[in-house]
């Protein structure tokens, strides 16, 4: 098997923007482990064309949405993983969402309407900008919108509720 040897400038963008992509993961799938494979699926594959990605203007916003659409494609190759006898690291402690419950509801909508509201509220994007991410017209990016808060609002209503008696 050949070996690759990945180019300078693909090599430092990974270790500056690695933890950011990972959190961009982590909001988007709501699991740790597969965020990190969303993630490394993406890298690999842009990795491969980085010469051609970084020629154009916006390479941060190819490996984003790289990580979209393995999300949304919901593939995961088959392959064989070989476990190890010893953890090669104590495991870490993870870490807990600001809000249990507004994070336990997200994990609840279906993976479009989580990704519009991630890329809405988390990535801070416009209408616009989400229909050419994600390849739709913005009245889609607003209906998907619109049902998604519809949904969290009626599952946050009755603890709402509650708080005030």
């Amino acid at each position: 098997m050949a070996s690759w040897d990945a180019p300078t400038s693909f090599d430092e963008y990974v270790r500056s923007r690695h933890a950011d992509l990972l959190r961009f993961a982590h909001v988007l799938c709501g699991d740790p482990h597969l965020a990190a494979d969303l993630v490394q699926d993406a890298l690999e594959r842009t990795g491969l064309a980085w010469r051609r990605i970084e020629r154009h203007d916006n390479p941060e916003g190819y490996v984003r949405r790289t990580i979209l659409n393995c999300y949304l494609n919901g593939r995961r190759r088959l392959r064989r993983e070989v476990l190890p006898g010893e953890l090669p690291e104590p495991p870490g402690r993870e870490q807990e969402p600001h809000d249990g419950e507004l994070w336990r509801l997200l994990t609840t909508l279906p993976r479009q309407q989580r990704a519009v509201i991630v890329l809405r509220y988390y990535e801070d994007m416009s209408e616009a900008q989400i229909a050419q991410t994600l390849g739709c017209s913005q009245g889609t990016v607003k209906s998907t919108t619109s049902r998604a808060m519809a949904k969290l609002r009626e599952a946050l209503a009755p603890a709402g509720m509650e708080a005030l008696r």
